[in-house]
């Protein structure tokens, strides 16, 4: 095999295919990329028995063939690079990589022993890159990162006919987000349970890259993405997913609506007196949040700002961190507090203006702390 390509394109291209790698593969020949030249391109390929990305580079072909070399040694050999042309070509069981005066002689692994990449499935539909990122990131803070708890480290994508929602928990928070796509067959109805981890990937490096293709297999145990000339798949999480879609609230009595960066900044303030898990405090009145931490002889800190509300006064005290985390996922200038009764959940939503309505495609329920008079 022999090839030139530029070093950027190369470099980018093993950087991506390589982030599907496994930190500890199963088998060595699992750590490798897979290079392949044929007709002015080389594709490039990683696989780990459960996720696998592919894409397409141009490149000019002297000589065909395939070869497969460590995938982290070469993405880090390729960013070090000078932005000049790169000449990779085997030699006997070796691949040497020059690129101006620089040149490395690396080892392969036996092709041979590369497993098969799954297929891509058929594909189910499109969504924009852009909307799906956003909604992913939206959804993933609140995907649980306990791995002994591998359920609730998925996020359950259920798709009815043109709407695809993103359910994701913790058990201390969920959050709900829907977005609108182009299925190729109307009326598709399908749910998967995919990795937060994986979705995230998908999200930051293959969202920005127009319309996303999104592949459901059959047998509901593969899903493939599809952008820019890129394909990733993943196998899906086994289990039953909670039913939480149930525990977003539909009659809400009493709602406050506050400024989102005001508030967030407010949290972050207070917060910095409230050690390991002890809420902040808000005390939601007429016209007026006041937000409080600290307690006794501890540091303590307060702070007060401008909210519109509706129904009776209520106190709520939450955890810090889960409460930045959901403020900071909203874009919209006003974030809407969403109540039963206390000490019940709160369910925030977006809002455009203080006294508006509010839009619930995205919705981020985060439990209470109880408070010694609740």
């Amino acid at each position: 095999m022999k090839f030139r390509v530029e070093r950027d394109i190369l470099a980018e291209a093993v950087s991506w295919t390589a982030r599907s790698l496994s930190p500890r593969p199963p088998v060595p020949v699992l750590s490798g990329l897979l290079l392949k030249a044929e007709a002015g391109t080389v594709s490039l390929a990683s696989f780990d028995y459960e996720i696998s990305a592919r894409l397409e580079i141009p490149a000019d072909i002297a000589e065909e063939g395939t070869i497969l070399v460590s995938g982290r040694l070469l993405a880090d050999i390729c960013r070090s690079l000078p932005s000049a042309p790169v000449d990779i070509q085997t030699d006997g069981s070796k691949v040497i990589l020059s690129c101006r005066s620089s040149r490395f002689n690396l080892a392969t692994m036996p092709v041979a022993d590369y497993p098969e990449l799954p297929p891509l499935p058929d594909i189910s539909g499109t969504v924009s890159g852009d909307a799906f990122a956003q909604a992913v990131s939206q959804v993933i803070i609140a995907a649980s990162k306990d791995d002994t708890l591998p359920i609730l480290t998925g996020v359950k994508m259920e798709i009815e006919d043109d709407l695809i929602t993103l359910l994701a928990t913790d058990r201390y928070r969920l959050a709900l987000r829907e977005v609108h796509w182009r299925p190729n067959v109307p009326g598709l109805s399908a749910s998967a349970l995919v990795k937060a981890k994986t979705l995230n990937e998908v999200a930051k490096t293959l969202g920005g890259s127009g319309d996303l293709n999104i592949a459901l297999s059959a047998n509901s145990e593969l899903i493939g993405f599809e952008s820019g000339g890129r394909r990733t798949t993943s196998l899906l999480v086994d289990g039953d997913y909670p039913k939480i879609r149930s525990l977003f609230p539909d009659n809400t009595p009493i709602h406050a609506s506050v400024e989102t960066s005001a508030l967030a900044e407010a949290v972050r303030r207070v917060s910095l007196v409230a050690e390991r898990n002890t809420p902040v405090r808000l005390a939601f009145t007429d016209g007026q949040l006041n937000l409080d931490a600290g307690t006794g002889e501890d540091a303590q800190a307060s702070e007060a700002l401008e909210a519109a509300l509706v129904g009776e006064e209520i106190t709520v005290a939450f955890n810090p961190h889960y409460l930045s985390e959901g403020l900071n996922a909203f874009d919209s200038k006003f974030v809407r507090f969403s109540f039963t009764s206390a000490p019940k959940p709160a369910m925030m939503t977006a809002q455009a203006e203080l006294e508006g309505n509010n839009e619930d495609d995205y919705r981020y329920l985060v439990m209470p702390v109880r408070l010694p008079s609740q």
